[in-house]
């Protein structure tokens, strides 16, 4: 396969995975919402409609996690004054559902995840991009291609380091290391895949 076919193929190919994956983030993201506002709907309702219930319910559950009866009793009653409280706290404490972000929009969520998609995809092609005037040699811009994907993943990690506040050296590795793991995977069944069809290289 020359240069320009890889080129061709694998921009197609990044490009409709970039949109599939920032699609399904999208379609992800506004579930969750949606099902997150209509469990707040029902939880207004019952506390509306069952406060007492509610109040004791709340109160068991804060026992349980180990606060002294009288405090938990206080903790509620402060909270049963602020009913859209009362509700968020119920949800969180009973439920385990995050109440529903309002100023979240699912589809900037979708457009990142694209966005970033694309960048951090786009490492390898450009090494075939970059030596076009330099060689022709597809070896060598093949190991150009792994030399960028490893320092893209690395650049990864180092961003997720950064946002979690892990260690940097760990997390590179780790992303390097899921994604040599991964591109072997994919050649190991790509020269399976060839051998058992019979396919020879052109």
């Amino acid at each position: 396969m020359s240069s320009v076919d890889v080129l061709v193929l694998g921009f197609a190919n990044l490009v409709a995975d970039g949109i599939s994956m920032g699609f399904g983030d999208y379609l992800s993201s506004s579930t969750e919402k949606e099902m997150a506002s209509k469990e707040r709907d029902v939880t207004q309702w019952e506390v509306d409609n069952h406060g007492l219930s509610q109040i004791t319910n709340l109160v068991k559950r804060y026992q349980e996690l180990g606060m002294d009866p009288q405090d938990a009793n206080t903790v509620v009653e402060i909270f049963s004054k602020y009913k859209n409280i009362m509700v968020d706290e119920k949800m969180m404490g009973q439920k385990g559902i995050m109440p529903p972000d309002q100023e979240e929009k699912p589809w900037k969520s979708g457009l990142v995840t694209f966005t970033s998609f694309l960048v951090f995809g786009c490492a390898p092609l450009l090494s075939f991009i970059i030596l076009i005037p330099f060689t022709n040699n597809d070896t060598i811009k093949f190991i150009g291609a792994c030399i960028l994907s490893v320092l893209a993943l690395t650049l990864l990690g180092l961003a997720k380091a950064k946002i979690s506040g892990g260690s940097y050296t760990l997390s590179a590795l780790m992303t390097v290391s899921n994604g040599v793991i991964a591109a072997a995977v994919a050649y190991a069944i790509g020269w399976s895949l060839r051998n058992l069809a019979g396919l020879e290289e052109p």
